[in-house]
């Protein structure tokens, strides 16, 4: 049973045909915030770097980290065989566990690695079926 007024089911959920606020929606105490905010982020930012400046920790930890993010992600260097067929792949994933097992590369980067060379492998395979396809096609409408 539905809730006319509030549009919600018994047990809380919204009712058929009620999707609840539209994405991306911001809850009215965000919003009051933001409104109280608006036109004070110039002050704000330089009251936050005077506080830094007088050597309070937190202040200044909030100014370097809007100044120099953390590194969120790097580049890798290694060496990886070309990939030019799906065959390829178990030697360039081959290349990849062992630059992982050298130190060369941390587990968390080869994982990252290994997902875009198994994108990549998929790619090429469904490019070789499709191009087989083709040539079987051609070959029965002969």
């Amino acid at each position: 049973m539905t809730d006319r007024k509030s549009g919600r089911n018994a047990d809380g959920t919204f009712g058929f045909g009620n999707p609840g606020k539209p994405k991306g929606t911001r809850h009215k105490a965000t919003q009051a915030a933001l409104a109280l905010l608006e036109g004070e982020a110039d002050a704000l930012t330089r009251k936050a770097v005077e506080i830094a400046l007088e050597g309070d920790t937190t202040a200044l930890r909030l100014c370097l980290e809007r100044i120099a993010p953390a590194k969120k992600d790097a580049p890798v260097t290694f060496n990886l065989p070309p990939m030019q067929s799906a065959a390829d792949a178990a030697k360039a994933a081959g290349a990849l566990l062992d630059a992982v097992a050298l130190g060369e590369l941390t587990p968390t980067e080869g994982a990252h690695v290994m997902a875009l060379i198994e994108t990549y492998r998929r790619t090429l395979e469904t490019t070789e079926l499709e191009e087989r396809m083709a040539a079987l096609e051609v070959e029965v409408g002969k």
